[in-house]
């Protein structure tokens, strides 16, 4: 059996957060881990080595340009990809920049399921081939 790419969550929406899990563990295609405090997300990418890992921009404690940068550190530059998620700026606004900012791929929130299954699969390498921390 193939395995299933890890996804990390990391959100302070705990509802938006469950839907995301249920729904890309729904497509049979995805083990999900969630966390709702961005301070936890070091450890969590630490211990559940993801494929990709869906940031939130906006969060108390750190923000996701935070955590995106301290992952970095942590990783020493061979972590998974990032794919931010924000209700900061509008879905037109994204696409207009080709779904990227700063050299990383967003998504706008509320984010539909099959956009994100595609950036997920366009961002992230197969299953165990990335240089994961």
């Amino acid at each position: 059996m193939k395995r299933r790419k890890r996804i990390l969550i990391v959100d302070d929406e705990a509802s938006l957060t469950r839907l995301l899990k249920l729904s890309l563990e729904g497509t049979g295609h995805y083990e999900v881990r969630v966390e709702n405090e961005s301070a936890a997300a070091l450890g969590a990418a630490q211990e559940f080595r993801p494929d990709l890992i869906l940031l939130d921009v906006l969060m108390p404690g750190l923000d996701g340009g935070e955590v995106c940068h301290q992952l970095e550190r942590q990783a020493g530059g061979q972590k998974a990809p990032v794919v931010f998620l924000t209700a900061a700026a509008k879905k037109e606004e994204i696409d207009k920049r080709g779904g990227m900012i700063g050299g990383y791929p967003f998504l706008a929130k509320p984010v539909d399921l099959e956009e994100l299954v595609q950036c997920i699969e366009k961002h992230s390498p197969a299953p165990g081939q990335w240089g994961r921390i």
